[in-house]
């Protein structure tokens, strides 16, 4: 009974993780009614077990059974009955006024656990003034717009630089690269070794001559090769680098994402390293990695270990063999810490000519008090862990970057030794940790609703908002969150950060959009952008409606499909240009007979106008340089005044210098695109005077 009634105590604190209010947390009908029957209920437990004492020396049935029977009493008429009467009839009638604490209590305790206190809002005008000379003032925004898919790009890689069939690109990542005093986004993927694909499955050939993967892809976002495919930054064996900050000096994978077989290096068996011609270059490996397997006795163990006695029998190994094992990332860094959470995107950076993996874990808990569960099994959830992995020693170090966080406060007092301070982290790494994207949209999530903290307006659901819908391989999918290289309204600097449009709850029209900053002394930063409620402002969904409606795009799309090739379309992205909206979409052709798709078109919305074109800057420059009709009767010039440039030459003069903007573009050289730019701005702004 004492037991019991310590039990009835400890409900008491579960009651701030209770279900039956409006919203996730104690309610009134909680609070006001259950919390003092399950007090009552301890209280009487421990009376009955007194009585259960004092029965020891008055023996008998009657005080134990009426002691029992209190409990079972109460706990029928109080814990069930008097609740359902006060939510009833005493609650639901009044619920705002009952439940408002409550109410309040669930937003601030949900904005602390999803760290959404820190969000900052902002109005933004969406505004359709955005003139030639804006866009040549964010040159950098535009040439960073991202042109390539993730999915997309991979079968393009697959195709143009897998080279041999047993290698592979399993995913691709979008992150930034510093060349001089220029930033530029990329995506990259490194070339990983594919064993199950060798036309020669030995075991030799697996484990011990087959054992890494070699270098990476690089491509800007943004640039596209006369033939519709990326061009590349970083390409074939050995890694061929196009300037000189992406040289790699070790392109060796040893640890990857698909690297789940072990392999025994140091033998007197050569690895194969790379192709070259009709001749292949093979290596030793060099790293620290591994375990020493040169005695009978650890060959035995490994060979009992992976079921296969040719470890132990192999005449290749020699004293100074070692075995890898826990090759695959994910797996190798859950081994150490599987409390930790783990983001299901790790990206590999190239550093000072090295190969790394960097892996975001959390700390989450689905026992925050009062905070709503987010579908995912928590309620809390902090990116405090940064874990980087060498591609080649397969060394793990997990970062500790938010050390005021309780959760990992208390694992690092746990495991002293696992955890290095975030300020160790090496600047090269640093420079390319990126805002995770299941936080983000976890966060962004969490954000549709918990944006409203008057109780009142939450009560209602007068301002829900939710995550724009797009149209991918016909089907609707929820829009994924995207990295941008861009200068936020107000602010002169460009930063590679993270971002999402948002609509309200129902509709297609955007309402806002958030973004959340990348960059050293910024990371972490994010900040709202809100429209006006009385302005209409395209969402995804409208925009891609509109250009599946244009009558000239609709006839192109229907021409190549008779011709025979896939039309692909590509992700949707909104780009926010000073205080206007471009809206982006490449599309990607992909014959039937082959398996390369390329960028074909880029089609541009910006207002009511749609343009595709063979490329961004022709679809920008058709857009935002179309003349108005000149006057019918020219004002006379002045006395002694030259007369202005007829219509003609003023046209030849945009034309040379638009001309000239796509070559550099072509080139890379932003700073001439911006300056031909800008003087076309100014050109076309004579020619409509």
């Amino acid at each position: 009974m004492f037991v019991l009634g310590a039990g009835y105590l400890l409900k008491t604190y579960a009651l701030v993780y209770s279900p039956r209010g409006v919203v996730f947390g104690a309610s009134y009908t909680d609070v006001h009614a259950q919390l003092p029957v399950l007090r009552f209920l301890a209280a009487t437990a421990v009376v009955a077990g007194i009585v259960f004492l004092v029965n020891i020396r008055f023996r008998g049935w009657k005080l134990p059974a009426a002691a029992l029977a209190m409990i079972v009493l109460t706990a029928i008429i109080g814990g069930r009955v008097y609740p359902f009467i006060v939510q009833q009839y005493q609650v639901s009638p009044n619920e705002i006024a009952k439940e408002e604490q409550y109410i309040k209590n669930n937003i601030d305790f949900t904005r602390r656990a999803y760290d959404l206190e820190g969000i900052e809002e902002k109005p933004f005008s969406a505004e359709e003034t955005l003139t030639a000379d804006q866009l040549a003032a964010n040159s950098a925004t535009i040439s960073n717009i991202r042109l390539w898919d993730p999915a997309t790009l991979a079968s393009t890689y697959r195709q143009i630089q897998v080279i041999r069939p047993y290698y592979t690109f399993v995913d691709v990542d979008v992150d930034r690269y510093r060349a001089g005093n220029t930033i530029e986004q990329v995506m990259l993927s490194p070339r990983e070794l594919a064993v199950e694909q060798l036309e020669s499955r030995t075991w030799q050939n697996e484990h011990m001559s087959f054992t890494h993967g070699y270098g990476l892809v690089m491509s800007p976002v943004a640039k596209v090769s006369a033939a519709g495919l990326p061009e590349l930054l970083v390409k074939d064996f050995p890694p061929q680098s196009a300037i000189p900050e992406l040289e790699v000096t070790q392109p060796a994978i040893y640890f990857g994402e698909s690297a789940n077989e072990y392999a025994v290096v140091d033998s007197d068996t050569e690895e194969f390293d790379y192709p070259r011609g009709d001749e292949n270059v093979f290596t030793r490996y060099g790293g620290s990695g591994g375990i020493d397997i040169s005695s009978w006795y650890k060959r035995l163990a490994f060979s009992l270990r992976f079921g296969s006695l040719k470890l132990l029998v192999s005449n290749s190994i020699n004293e100074n063999t070692r075995i890898l094992i826990e090759r695959k990332i994910d797996e190798r860094i859950d081994h150490i810490a599987p409390f930790l959470y783990y983001d299901n995107d790790p990206y590999m950076v190239l550093v000072d000519g090295r190969l790394y993996w960097i892996q975001d874990a959390y700390t989450a808990t689905g026992d925050y008090p009062y905070s709503q569960p987010s579908g995912y099994g928590f309620n809390y959830i902090r990116n405090s862990v940064k874990v980087v992995v060498d591609a080649y020693n397969g060394d793990v170090t997990f970062y500790a970057v938010d050390e005021s966080d309780p959760l990992l406060q208390a694992y690092m007092k746990i495991f002293p030794d696992l955890f290095v301070p975030g300020d160790q982290v090496p600047p090269g790494i640093r420079d390319h940790f990126r805002y995770p994207e299941d936080l983000f949209r976890v966060q962004a999530q969490m954000y549709t609703v918990y944006h409203m903290t008057n109780p009142q307006v939450f009560y209602n659901k007068e301002d829900q908002w939710d995550v724009p819908r797009t149209e991918q391989g016909g089907k609707l999918t929820a829009m994924d969150p995207y990295y941008v290289i861009m200068g936020l309204p107000g602010e002169e600097q460009e930063e590679f950060m993270l971002m999402l449009p948002f609509t309200p709850s129902g509709k297609d029209n955007m309402i806002a959009w958030m973004a959340a900053k990348s960059d050293p002394g910024n990371y972490g930063q994010r900040v709202v952008f809100k429209f006006p409620k009385e302005k209409l402002v395209f969402g995804p969904m409208q925009i891609q409606a509109r250009i599946n409606q244009d009558p000239e795009i609709s006839r192109q799309l229907s021409l190549w499909a008779q011709r025979g090739s896939q039309v692909i379309h590509g992700n949707l992205l909104v780009i926010p240009v000073d205080q206007s909206l471009l809206y982006v979409e490449p599309l990607y052709l992909q014959a039937e007979q082959g398996r390369i798709p390329e960028l074909k078109r880029v089609t541009v919305a910006y207002g009511t106008r749609i343009a595709m074109e063979q490329d961004l800057a022709t679809a920008l420059a058709k857009i935002f340089s179309v003349p108005t009709a000149a006057p019918e009767t020219p004002a006379p010039a002045g006395e002694g005044a030259a007369a202005p440039p007829a219509l003609e030459d003023l046209a030849a003069q945009a034309q040379e210098h638009y001309n000239r903007a796509i070559e550099a573009q072509k080139q890379g050289d932003w700073a001439t695109y911006g300056s031909e730019l800008e003087q076309l701005g100014e050109i076309i702004a004579r020619m409509q005077q």
